[in-house]
């Protein structure tokens, strides 16, 4: 009976531990990031690079799009956005606080919604 017992209970671990999702270790995004000039392209890729994981940060001055190559094994998109609005720019998902874009030089200052 404890053997019965014991196979079920092993059998049930070793099913929940095939359901857990896998993390990608070179997850691709793109996000809209706020931005003017080649100052702000600087400070992006930075604040994104000062994140664990980030693997590769390229923002596109026309487009306003950060491509980012990210280790979700390390931090998510959302740890990527809040180092980006506290560096003084407003991602999709989040708005960087009045006072970091009020720091930001005066070219850098974009038009906020």
């Amino acid at each position: 009976m404890k053997n019965i017992i014991l196979m079920l209970m092993v059998s049930f671990i070793g099913f929940s531990v095939y359901s857990q999702p896998k993390k990608d270790k070179n997850a691709k995004y793109s996000i809209a990031v706020n931005g003017n000039c080649e100052q702000c392209k600087k400070r992006i890729e930075k604040a994104a690079f000062n994140v664990a994981g980030v693997k590769s940060a390229v923002w596109d001055l026309e487009t306003h799009i950060l491509n980012l190559i990210l280790n979700e094994e390390k931090s998510t998109l959302h740890d990527v956005e809040k180092s980006i609005a506290k560096a003084g720019h407003d991602t999709e998902q989040i708005k960087a606080a009045d006072t970091d874009y009020e720091n930001l030089h005066s070219c850098c200052k974009y038009e906020r919604k």
